[in-house]
């Protein structure tokens, strides 16, 4: 910094802004140190491919539950028609003695979203654990 000696006797126009960099400086500082490094994400798992060699007359078990949602609103079971005041309980009775947490979503390409949320949301209060989304079988 220079310092004006002598000269013209009036007050000085410069404006310092010295103090305004270093005030920036910390504020920079401040807000890198603040910033988050994770990135917060939703873990989603898809599933292996089915092998080749698999021969085409093997019937393969499955304890899995499908719970399908049409277009006009009606649910299923396995097949086991229920009403959406029914499907609560329903789901609750049968995963209470299962070890198994499981469930998957089947829903038609065309139904709102929020059809489908509100089935998820039953589910998990029913105490199901993961719950998978099906696609359509073409």
């Amino acid at each position: 910094m220079a310092m004006a000696t002598g000269g013209g006797g009036g007050p000085k126009s410069d404006i310092n802004v010295t103090p305004y960099i270093d005030i920036l400086l910390v504020l920079l500082i401040i807000f890198m140190v603040i910033q988050p490094t994770t990135q917060y994400d939703l873990q989603a798992r898809v599933p292996d491919k089915p092998p080749e060699d698999l021969p085409e007359n093997v019937v393969v078990k499955s304890d899995a539950i499908v719970v399908a949602i049409s277009l006009d609103g009606e649910i299923s079971i396995n097949q086991d028609p229920v009403t959406l005041s029914q499907l609560g309980t329903r789901l609750f009775d049968i995963y209470s003695a299962r070890a198994n947490k499981n469930m998957f979503v089947q829903a038609d390409d065309e139904l709102p979203f929020g059809d489908v949320v509100r089935v998820i949301d039953l589910a998990k209060g029913a105490g199901v654990g993961d719950i998978g989304l099906m696609t359509a079988i073409p």
